[in-house]
């Protein structure tokens, strides 16, 4: 640490301009040794041992690829410090499990959560893209891109599978934003002290939110995905409502923040590389799929997840013993110099793109990927076609260590 002058615990870190994140990181990556920090202190748990930040594209995979090694269930995965128990009742989801609990609850969700059922929502990404570009145009320019538009495809598109109705949105993208917003004061209200009090407050909301509905359907099913997982018995097993209320927060902060900041970061891309627009927009069928996941390369919306160590292992030349912590630093590997060349760049035609911004490979890899990919595809393409002058202003970032987030961007056209 001594050769470092700057530390990715303090979480004033996470608010320097992007330029001085990506020099940091590129220093960590320079490293003979991945480098390890102390963590923050915290109101919500006590301070833990510190932790390896791992940050090469060849360490994500490896420790991805290794779950038994490198456990999801210690601790949880979303979070440096420790999960306090209280927060497990609602933020205990199979993100933060390890098997055989983790394979039990894919397994019954993946049951539900079927390509059948994707499809049948597939044709509302279409409808909802040309909706929401609908309303831009009516409105007219110097709107704000991300909760007028980013956010609002996202969370349509997870609310209608979940059969929630229309009224509340709004209800459910507050508190998701509450869930993911750091120790960004728009959201702390300005007193970290509160974070997890204002957590747990939001996760207990969504939880009931759901729980109900899921009640309801039990009795009354319908062909949504609450009705799908509530009646859902896979060999016996079905999801309890507080597995299934896990279950929703994961989907709505995973399936919803993340994809709202994918969409943003895009077309904050595209404003700024007029000429890899102009490729793009030149066979915009072609070339989308490709300008998608370069796009989910340079904004890894999830910054990082962690893991704890199980047993003594060497990976790569470095020992990680017992009970020590490492977190996997995903916007980082997505520019491994080793892997991506000039890695900083913004290339559409980027081939092969092997990036992490799904997560490693393993049996944490994002269940939505596909759906996610989907939805930036057809709001990009809908916007495109339709404004094709509209850009991107500066963005405003969200103080996150954990999230790569975007709350608000101006755009005009």
């Amino acid at each position: 640490m001594s050769a470092l002058d700057f530390d990715l615990s303090d979480q004033g870190f996470w608010a320097k301009p992007m330029a001085e994140r990506e020099a940091a990181f590129d220093r960590l990556r320079a490293l003979d040794t991945p480098a390890f920090f102390e963590e923050m202190e915290v109101s919500f748990a006590p301070k833990g041992p510190g932790y390896h930040a791992l940050v090469r594209h060849a360490d994500i995979l490896e420790a991805s690829r290794n779950p038994e090694v490198f456990s999801s269930g210690q601790g949880g995965a979303t979070n440096i410090p420790d999960m306090p128990a209280e927060f497990a009742e609602y933020f205990g989801s199979m993100i933060n499990m390890d098997d055989p609990r983790h394979a039990r609850l894919r397994r019954i969700v993946s049951r539900a959560f079927t390509p059948k059922m994707i499809k049948q929502f597939e044709a509302g990404v279409d409808a909802a893209a040309a909706s929401i570009v609908d309303d831009l145009v009516a409105t007219g320019p110097g709107c704000d891109f991300v909760t007028e538009v980013a956010a609002r495809l996202p969370l349509k598109i997870i609310c209608d599978m979940m059969g929630i109705p229309e009224k509340d949105y709004g209800y459910i993208f507050e508190r998701s934003n509450l869930i993911l917003g750091g120790f960004d004061p728009e959201y702390t209200g300005g007193d970290v002290t509160k974070i997890a009090e204002r957590l747990l407050a939001a996760g207990m909301e969504l939880q009931h939110l759901v729980q109900d509905l899921a009640a309801h359907r039990r009795e009354n099913p319908t062909a949504d995905l609450t009705s799908a997982l509530v009646n859902a018995n896979i060999d016996g097993e079905r999801l309890s409502l507080q597995e299934l209320g896990s279950f929703f927060i994961l989907l709505v902060v995973a399936g919803n923040e993340t994809t709202r900041n994918a969409i943003s970061y895009g077309m904050r891309l595209l404003s700024n590389h007029p000429a890899q627009r102009a490729l793009l927009t030149q066979d915009l069928d072609a070339r989308l799929p490709g300008a998608v996941e370069e796009i989910v390369r340079l904004a890894s919306p999830v910054n990082f997840m962690r893991r704890k160590v199980t047993r003594d292992h060497e990976m790569n030349g470095n020992l990680y013993r017992t009970g020590e912590k490492v977190v996997l630093f995903y916007w980082a590997a997505n520019r491994d110099e080793r892997v991506f060349t000039d890695p900083h760049a913004f290339d559409i035609t980027r081939d092969p793109n092997p990036h992490v911004g799904y997560g490693g490979p393993g049996p944490h890899f994002c269940l939505g990927a596909h759906l996610a990919r989907r939805e930036i595809t057809v709001m990009l393409r809908e916007l495109l076609r339709r404004l094709p002058h509209l850009r991107a202003g500066k963005p405003d970032r969200l103080h996150s260590s954990f999230i790569n987030g975007i709350k608000h961007m101006e755009c005009t056209f």
